[in-house]
C-alpha cells in the first residue's frame, strides 16, 4: 500500500457519471485545485452490499461536505455504464438512486494503481501468460486532499469492513480548525471543542484540564 501523505494527490482523467445520470468522458481532480477540499473514496464494485450503504450513508452527509466546502468522489473499477445502471436501481432494491456526487470509472485501474489501493498485483506465469493474483478492485479505501492537492489523511479498510461518514466529517473539521487556529487536535477531537498548542506547555496545559 502507498502512502500518499503529505504528498500530492495523483491526478486522473476519467470517465464519470454526474448528478446522478449524465455520463462525461473527462473527469479531472486537478478542476478543484486552489478551489475546494476533496474527499476521494474508493469502493470495490457496484451492485454489491456493503458498498450502497456507503455510498447512500455520503449522500445523506453531502449538504455537511458542501459547507465545507468539501467535493465528495467515489470511484470504483466499474465501467460508468455500471454505475449508471445502478444509480437507476431502487435503494429498496439495492440500488444507489439518488445519490448526486460523482462516480469515477477506473476501468483500466490505473487510478486504483496510482492510490495504492488495488487488491492485488498482475504478473506472468511459466508459459508467459498474464496472471491475477486477486479480482484487481479497489479496497474501501479514503484520501481527504486539501485545496492545494496534498493528501491529508489516508484510510485504507479490508473489503467487508464499512466506513463510518462521521468520522471523515470530523477529520475534515479537524484539518480546517488547523488551518485556522495554527492549533493542533488531540485524541477524540470535534468541532466545538478547545484544540491545544504544538508545545510541550501546550500539552501540559491540555491534560490539566481534560
Amino acid at each position: 500500500m502507498a502512502n500518499l501523505v503529505g504528498k500530492k494527490a495523483p491526478d486522473f482523467n476519467a470517465h464519470a457519471v454526474l448528478d446522478g445520470h449524465i455520463i462525461t468522458e473527462s473527469f479531472t481532480l486537478e478542476q478543484f485545485h486552489g478551489k475546494k477540499y476533496v474527499v476521494l473514496f474508493f469502493y470495490p464494485k457496484d451492485f454489491t452490499f456493503v458498498c450502497p450503504t456507503e455510498l447512500h450513508a455520503f449522500q445523506e452527509k453531502l449538504a455537511e461536505f458542501k459547507k465545507r466546502n468539501v467535493e465528495v468522489l467515489a470511484c470504483s473499477t466499474d465501467t460508468e455504464q455500471s454505475h449508471w445502471g445502478w444509480l437507476q436501481l431502487a435503494k429498496k432494491q439495492g440500488g444507489i438512486a439518488g445519490v448526486t456526487y460523482p462516480l469515477l470509472a477506473d476501468t483500466n485501474k490505473t487510478i486504483s494503481a496510482a492510490y495504492g489501493v488495488l487488491n492485488g498485483e498482475f504478473g506472468v506465469d511459466d508459459d508467459e501468460r498474464l496472471t491475477a493474483s486477486s479480482e484487481m478492485i479497489a479496497y474501501r479505501a479514503l484520501f481527504l486532499i486539501d485545496r492545494e492537492g496534498i493528501v491529508r489523511h489516508q484510510l485504507i479498510n479490508d473489503l467487508p469492513l464499512g466506513r463510518s461518514v462521521d468520522e471523515t466529517l470530523r477529520i475534515v473539521d479537524a484539518l480546517q480548525y488547523f488551518e485556522l487556529h495554527g492549533e493542533v487536535c488531540p485524541a477524540n477531537w470535534s468541532a466545538g471543542k478547545e484544540g491545544m498548542k504544538a508545545t510541550f506547555e501546550g500539552v501540559a496545559s491540555y491534560l490539566s484540564n481534560n
